[in-house]
């Protein structure tokens, strides 16, 4: 019962296959092999329009380097409190940047809204000491399992965009919420105000495959020598493309989505069935995070189940919210058990 990350979970056997296949004579380095140009042709044929893709290694490295590319002194960026740009990447962006500050915004379910980009833009203004906005970050799906609409990344991206912000998307599971939505990645992305993506793989059936998706390249014209200058250049560039050709044959990708979604809204339904417990916020990725007791986290925890501790909103003296998340390998077994124990 190991609902702990999907960075857990193992690649899938397309992907491993795909690797394989891959696998045989020699090819150019740095990117300028056939399949990296079949791979990135791929990407402009799913999100029906011309793009640069370039290849990181980690989601952190793609978020970064994307901030670095659109730097400026004393600029500013705006995240939700939750992101993990803001939280959890050890200050990659700052470092790489030179010093851009991560301006948290307050969120609702872990969407911002748009008021709240409003009223950063009204209050840090040119001439301001502490800063000057210069980006927009929208973590898709959020920390929080939830997902923006495309309706609502146009909002967000429309004032931003006026000020004159480039436009990022944290895609570390963009496909879950692609599969949750039902919109094409076209309309979740550039025609959505979104200039560029950074495109997670990894978490959803990769070994370790992340690119840097770049919509409007005017607004990031050097990121190419920031990607080279960091050490994220791959030598052997085939091998991610060869990932990716894994994960995009067939639609891999958007089914390895459906699988882990599909697993948390099992588990969630499963949760709030008979009051044991309750659901935080709503289910729309493949994560749910839970309101339950200290001692149904201790007894859980004691028959093998893992799982993080995430946060005290809203709850009772002796509870925890605490996030579960499916992945493509999660078993309808693993579910019911984990209910069952409940």
């Amino acid at each position: 019962m190991n609902f702990s990350s999907d960075n857990w979970a193992g690649a899938s056997q397309p992907v491993m296959d795909a690797l394989t296949r891959h696998n045989h004579g020699s090819a150019p380095a740095y990117g300028a092999d056939p399949l990296t140009d079949r791979i990135t042709q791929r990407f402009r044929d799913i999100f029906e329009t011309d793009v640069s893709v370039l290849f990181t290694a980690t989601g952190t490295a793609a978020n970064a380097l994307s901030m670095a590319a659109c730097a400026r002194p004393g600029g500013l960026v705006l995240a939700s409190e939750t992101a993990h740009l803001h939280c959890d990447e050890w200050g990659s962006a700052e470092f790489y940047t030179h010093g851009m500050k991560i301006l948290p915004l307050a969120t609702t379910a872990g969407r911002i809204a748009p008021d709240a980009v409003a009223e950063a833009l009204a209050k840090y203004r040119e001439g301001s000491r502490f800063g000057v906005p210069a980006a927009l970050s929208l973590t898709q799906a959020t920390e929080c399992g939830t997902v923006y609409s495309p309706g609502e990344v146009a909002a967000l991206t429309a004032r931003a965009r006026e000020n004159g912000l480039v436009c990022h998307m944290d895609g570390a599971r963009f496909a879950n919420a692609l599969v949750h939505l039902g919109a094409t990645p076209a309309e979740l992305t550039w025609k959505a105000g979104i200039d560029v993506l950074s495109f997670g793989a990894t978490k959803n059936g990769c070994w370790c495959a992340e690119a840097m998706v770049v919509f409007n390249p005017q607004s990031l014209p050097h990121l190419a020598i920031h990607r080279a200058r960091a050490g994220h250049l791959f030598s052997k560039s085939r091998f991610v493309a060869a990932q990716f050709d894994g994960y995009f044959e067939g639609d891999h990708w958007l089914d390895l989505a459906r699988s882990a979604n599909g697993a948390a809204a099992r588990l969630a339904e499963g949760i709030g069935q008979g009051g044991r417990a309750r659901v935080a916020w709503p289910v729309q990725a493949n994560e749910v995070f839970a309101v339950l007791t200290q001692a149904q986290i201790a007894k859980l925890r004691g028959e093998g189940a893992k799982f993080y501790e995430w946060s005290r909103e809203g709850c009772e003296d002796d509870e925890h919210v605490v996030r579960l998340v499916a992945s493509f390998e999660t078993t309808a077994e693993e579910v019911d058990r984990f209910v069952a124990l409940l």
